[in-house]
């Protein structure tokens, strides 16, 4: 178990009026293990140092797993705003490799078993429970999610069915499933681009009606797939900034931060 102390430039985002840019430039960084023997995951906890408002976040990768630069980034600024985050190994050491012919995603999807996905989900939120729900330090979870995560968090959410999480937040995501929306019991943000084939809008809006309870669909235009945490151009900077700030005022809701 490995902790590391990192400074973190929290000068790409407006933080919360009343919270100073020393306030949050420390965040620390604790590579665990989850379980044990061969159920055990490796994920990373990303903790504020200062204002600490004790919620725990879970964070779903996308397909390049927890280790990805842009995601670990991404945890470092949620973080920043006072959350404690836990980014778990989905793909147990076999994530998405940028090298790899396209041609074979679909033979590695499918290596991906769902259910050991789930259950692997189902552990990391257990943890998380244990360290900052049942101690009383926060009464519910909040979880995000990237493209495949983002999916994933639909399902997640479902099977909770309100137990752990009081919100969620899934950034265009992928393969999901709307027939379960209905056994999702609390609010949801999605947020896409409309130039994202993998995240068809109209499939969102069917979500965000069957699961109501103060959902909602923020669409961006002319953004693609990943632009929020991948943003590749000073447009999409802008973009992925203003994405940051309504998932924050979201999750500050949702889980009542400022009560």
């Amino acid at each position: 178990m490995e902790n590391i102390i990192s400074k973190v430039s929290c000068s790409l985002l407006k933080v919360e009026d009343g919270i100073d840019d020393e306030a949050c430039e420390l965040v620390s960084g604790l590579e665990l293990s989850i379980g044990e023997g061969a159920d055990s995951i490796n994920a990373c906890l990303f903790k504020a140092m200062k204002n600490n408002n004790g919620c725990g976040i879970l964070l779903l990768s996308d397909i390049f797993g927890f280790e990805d630069s842009s995601t670990r980034e991404f945890a470092y600024r949620v973080a920043c705003n006072g959350y404690n985050v836990l980014v778990p190994d989905l793909f147990r050491g076999d994530p998405w490799a940028k090298d790899r012919p396209k041609t074979m995603f679909e033979q590695w999807i499918a290596s991906q078993d769902p259910q050991r996905m789930a259950n692997d989900i189902a552990a990391s939120t257990k943890w998380m429970v244990d360290e900052f729900v049942a101690a009383g330090i926060s009464k519910k979870l909040g979880v995000i999610g990237f493209c495949y995560g983002g999916g994933r968090v639909i399902e997640a959410l479902a099977r909770d069915q309100g137990a752990c999480f009081g919100v969620g937040v899934s950034f265009y995501g992928t393969r999901m499933d709307p027939s379960i929306a209905s056994d999702i019991k609390v609010p949801v943000l999605f947020i896409s681009g409309d130039n994202d084939p993998l995240c068809p809008i109209s499939v969102l809006r069917d979500i965000e009606t069957t699961i109501g309870r103060g959902s909602q669909v923020v669409v961006f235009r002319e953004r693609g797939h990943g632009f929020a945490h991948r943003p590749a151009s000073p447009e999409e900077d802008g973009d992925a900034e203003q994405a940051f700030m309504i998932m924050r005022n979201f999750l500050n809701d949702g889980l009542d931060i400022n009560n």
